[in-house]
């Protein structure tokens, strides 16, 4: 907060801000929507900012609006910086210009309040362009103290629960969401100039399929049934390509009761595609042209520092099976079986992670994989060749049934990308869908249920498919540099403060 608030309450602040607004309001000059402005305070310094000749910056005029951010009241003449959407600029207001009572009433306004201004421009002696004011008017009053000038809000709780506040005073936070904007336009250019059409698919479902996960429910009164927040709009999408929709892409919010960590947040942005006539192999190219293209585009080059790491999105992205990769990272033998449940189960022994007896060879292989390997997945790499187990949706492998035409993307330890070639076998799939209802009968709440009309669009026949989902929250962290989802959600979800 500014220098004379610090000795006062939040409390005698605002009664005084409020005290002043009634001052306003009584001359009619408070809350008013009668103001236009020629420029943007970034596209002022952007157009003049390589002229240094006052005389000709003096036959500029602007009109600008936006938030007064800091504020230096010398006597006669006073320096303030007013800030909007593109950026902030000094503005130098002098008694002469304004007269006294002009005067005066700039120097009664407080940091945070919007103003609108009218003036010419000039470089100081410092050399900083700004706006000699010759008209000021009052927009909106801030009743409440702006943080401190020097640190900002700070405090990442704050931060998340006022958002509103953290995009006024960090300039970080702002730039992370304009990035993330960035993203999704360019993976809407891009899927467009693919030739894939971006549909919309409900939100609200009368099954909780596409994923194994747990749903939140809700009910619709009229119809009185229940429904249930999407936890995917996978099997909508792939109905889509069955009615003849060949290339599809829908950039979609996804809702999962899970709890909360540094990756995870109950809602979340996803992109899925969907291709006819595709297999998991061309996804994987798509996805590397894809990446590669995004990056560069919004980084200037391929590669990226992530939390004090390079890492490289070239062309030329690792592939590697599941079962290599547990070779590889566990230090196994490549002669070593892993479909042998003895050696599995010592395994995860040596690496304490328990099994459940229920569990088939595909369930203890991937869940080796996910508590020592993902882990340890720094660079881009594809892990390809899922148990056909652990993943109820996709096609088995023509080369071995017990796996499945299935990748995931992994950056720093995390999974960005999961893709496969579509299951389009209707008896089969109905199979997989009667062993996920067995599944849930036995305790797994995130099994999926069995998805009748599902069924019924694949006996109609859906072309060959692949398929992918990338998790576009995931994905703004690494290009934003941000060590927690929270940072890149406007509104993350966050215990009550009663809690």
């Amino acid at each position: 907060m500014d220098k004379k608030s610090k000795n006062f309450s939040e409390k005698q602040i605002i009664d005084n801000r409020k005290k002043k607004l009634e001052e306003l309001k009584n001359a009619d000059l408070a809350y008013q929507n009668n103001f236009s402005r020629t420029h943007l305070t970034g596209n002022i310094l952007n157009e003049f900012s390589n002229e240094s000749d006052n005389a000709v910056l003096a036959t500029k005029t602007v009109t600008v609006a936006g938030r007064m951010m800091t504020k230096r009241v010398m006597g006669k003449a006073s320096f303030a910086h007013v800030q909007d959407s593109a950026g902030r600029i000094q503005i130098y207001v002098t008694r002469s210009e304004l007269d006294e009572e002009g005067y005066a009433f700039f120097k009664a306004h407080d940091l945070g309040d919007i103003i609108w201004i009218k003036g010419y421009l000039f470089v100081t002696n410092k050399g900083e362009l700004s706006i000699h004011v010759t008209e000021l008017r009052h927009v909106t009053k801030c009743l409440r103290p702006m943080p401190e000038k020097w640190h900002g809000l700070t405090d990442q709780e704050a931060r998340y629960r006022q958002r509103y506040l953290d995009l006024i005073v960090n300039e970080k936070s702002k730039q992370t969401f304009v990035i993330r904007a960035k993203i999704i336009s360019f993976i809407r250019d891009f899927f467009a100039s693919q030739g894939f059409m971006e549909v919309e698919t409900p939100m609200m479902h009368p099954i909780a399929g596409g994923a194994n996960a747990r749903p939140f429910i809700t009910k619709h009164n009229s119809l009185n049934m229940d429904l249930f927040l999407r936890i995917a709009p996978e099997l909508y999408l792939k109905r889509l390509v069955v009615g003849g929709l060949e290339k599809v892409f829908e950039i979609n919010r996804n809702f999962r009761n899970e709890g909360l960590s540094t990756k995870h947040n109950p809602e979340f942005t996803m992109l899925e595609f969907y291709q006819a006539y595709s297999n998991c192999d061309e996804l994987i190219d798509l996805t590397i042209n894809l990446l590669h293209n995004l990056v560069v585009s919004i980084c200037g080059k391929q590669n990226i520092h992530y939390q004090n790491k390079e890492y490289v999105f070239d062309q030329n992205i690792l592939r590697l099976t599941m079962i290599d990769a547990i070779r590889k990272y566990c230090g196994l033998d490549n002669d070593t079986d892993l479909r042998d449940v003895k050696n599995l189960k010592n395994l995860a022994s040596s690496q304490k992670i328990l099994i459940d007896n229920s569990w088939g060879v595909g369930k203890i292989i991937n869940e080796i994989f996910e508590k020592i390997v993902e882990p340890q997945l720094e660079q881009p790499i594809f892990i390809t060749q899922y148990p056909s187990e652990v993943s109820p949706l996709a096609r088995p492998s023509d080369r071995d049934p017990f796996f499945c035409d299935r990748f995931e993307l992994f950056v720093a330890g995390r999974e960005i990308a999961n893709g496969f070639s579509e299951l389009n076998d209707p008896n089969e799939q109905a199979e997989r869908f009667k062993q996920q209802v067995q599944a849930k009968s036995e305790g797994d709440s995130e099994a999926m249920p069995y998805d009748e009309d599902y069924i019924k669009a694949l006996e109609y026949g859906m072309p060959p498919t692949a398929g992918e989902g990338i998790g576009i929250d995931r994905l703004v962290m690494l290009l934003t540099d941000s060590p927690t989802i929270r940072d890149v959600l406007l509104f993350p979800q966050l215990k009550t403060l009663s809690d």
